[in-house]
């Protein structure tokens, strides 16, 4: 476990949407390493492979092509591989029991997306942070559930 950095994969076929979070990351105190995929295919053939590096963090956006988020969440749920790993969705908008479908296939966090830059870093600031204190201090993550 690297307690200098934490490594995050972003999946989001915006690019628009990575280019965002990726300035958001690098503003933070927190060095974020991140790897992005634009489909929810690449990101499984990437987490299957037995060479891969697992991240701390997985964020996703809820509407992924090609293998759709919810199945992305079945499958590395499965995986025991994966266990130490962070999932998080993000969305404009869900509805309420979306957003228990998310937590019932696996993901840690939901974060409802801000309209504004400004929302947006302090809410992915708060998700980074978190995921540090748990990744530095060996904390059981098993249990955590996040929905900001």
């Amino acid at each position: 476990m690297n307690k200098e950095y934490l490594n995050t994969i972003l999946v989001d076929n915006d690019e628009g949407n990575i280019i965002l979070f990726k300035s958001i990351f690098k503003d933070l105190k927190i060095t974020v390493k991140v790897q992005s995929f634009s489909n929810g295919e690449d990101l499984m053939k990437y987490l299957n492979n037995a060479e891969a590096l697992i991240p701390e963090v997985l964020l996703m956006n809820y509407t992924i092509p090609k293998k759709g988020m919810l199945e992305c969440l079945e499958e590395i749920k499965k995986d025991v591989r994966l266990n130490s790993m962070v999932t998080g969705v993000y969305c404009d908008t869900l509805s309420e029991e979306e957003v228990e479908r998310i937590f019932v296939k696996g993901a840690n966090i939901y974060i409802k997306k801000p309209d504004n830059y400004k929302d947006l870093k302090r809410v992915i600031s708060e998700v980074v942070t978190l995921n540090w204190q748990y990744h530095t201090s060996g904390l059981n993550k098993d249990n955590l559930i996040l929905k900001v």
